[in-house]
C-alpha cells in the first residue's frame, strides 16, 4: 500500500501548551485508520493541522506524496524544500482551500452545518471549488440517493433535522467535493447507538465502494476500532499506541483505558 498521508513529527502549540508534540502517523491508500484518546488529547488538533487549520510549529505532513507543511529545527516555512518567509497565523505551505483543493475533506466535530441554509444549500457549500454546474447537481443527486432523508428534506433548513441527519448532511457535504481523504472528527458524538451504527455503516461503504480513504477520530473507542483497519492511540498530544485494530481492541491496556474493561 502506498501512503496517501503522512506525517512527520509534527507540533502543535497554544501559546506555552503544547497541544501535540512530536506526532507521526501514516494513512495508506484505501484504508479506515482511527486515532482514539481521551477528550482533549489532542485529536481534533491535528486534524486541523491537516488542513492548515492550526499552524504547526515542528515537523512535516505529506499528502500524495507532496509537502504540503514542513517547517524545520530553526522553524522557518519550507516550500518544496527551499524556506520560504513565515506568515503569522499561517499553519501549510498550502492554505486550507488549496489542500481541499487536492482531494481533502473534513467533517469537522460538531457537524458544523449552516443552520439557515437548506440541505441543497448546505450541499452547494461542499462543493464551492467545483466548477462543473453538471457535476455538482449529479453529486447532489448522488448524495439524495446514499442519504435518502437529505433528499425527502433537501428544501428544508438544516436546523430542523435531527443530530443525525445533521451529521449524513455534513459528511454528504464533504463528500461533494469529491476526495481521495475524508476526515472524520467525532462522527458519532452525541448521536444515538442505532443512529451511529448507521453512520458507520456509510463510512464503510464509502470507502469500500466510492475508493475513499478515511482517517476518524473517534472518543468511542469500541465502534472506532471495529471500524477501521489500522489505529493509533494518543495521550496528552503524543502518539502512545498504534498497531491494527484487531490487536488494538485486545491490548490490556487499551482495553482498561478506552472500552471499559478492569
Amino acid at each position: 500500500m502506498s501512503k496517501l498521508l503522512d506525517i512527520d513529527s509534527i507540533s502543535v502549540s497554544y501559546g506555552s501548551i503544547k497541544a501535540l508534540r512530536e506526532v507521526s502517523l501514516h494513512v495508506n491508500e484505501g484504508e479506515i485508520v482511527c486515532l482514539i484518546g481521551a477528550n482533549g488529547a489532542g485529536k481534533s488538533t491535528l486534524l486541523k493541522a491537516i488542513v492548515a487549520l492550526e499552524p504547526i510549529t515542528h515537523g512535516s505532513i505529506a499528502y500524495q506524496g507532496q509537502m504540503i507543511a514542513q517547517i524545520d529545527e530553526n522553524g522557518a516555512k519550507k516550500k518544496f524544500g527551499v524556506p520560504i518567509r513565515r506568515s503569522k497565523g499561517l499553519s501549510s505551505n498550502l492554505r486550507t482551500d488549496e489542500i481541499a483543493g487536492r482531494g481533502v475533506a473534513l467533517v469537522p466535530e460538531g457537524r458544523r452545518v449552516f443552520a439557515d441554509m437548506t440541505v441543497e444549500e448546505n450541499l452547494d457549500m461542499g462543493a464551492f471549488l467545483v466548477r462543473d454546474d453538471e457535476l455538482i447537481a449529479r453529486k447532489k443527486e448522488e448524495m439524495y440517493d446514499f442519504f435518502p432523508i437529505l433528499g425527502a428534506r433537501r428544501k428544508q433548513k438544516t436546523r430542523s433535522l435531527s443530530g443525525g441527519e445533521q451529521q449524513m448532511l455534513a459528511i454528504a457535504r464533504a463528500l461533494m467535493s469529491s476526495p481521495r481523504l475524508l476526515l472524520l472528527d467525532e462522527p458519532g458524538l452525541g448521536l444515538a447507538p442505532l443512529i451511529i451504527q448507521d453512520i458507520f455503516e456509510k463510512i464503510h461503504i464509502i470507502n469500500r465502494e466510492d475508493k475513499v480513504t478515511v482517517f476518524l477520530v473517534e472518543q468511542n473507542a469500541s465502534i472506532a476500532l471495529k471500524a477501521s483497519n489500522r489505529g493509533y492511540v494518543m495521550e496528552n498530544g503524543v502518539i502512545v499506541l498504534s498497531d491494527f485494530s484487531t490487536n488494538l481492541l485486545e491490548n490490556e491496556k487499551v482495553r482498561a483505558a478506552y472500552l471499559g474493561d478492569s
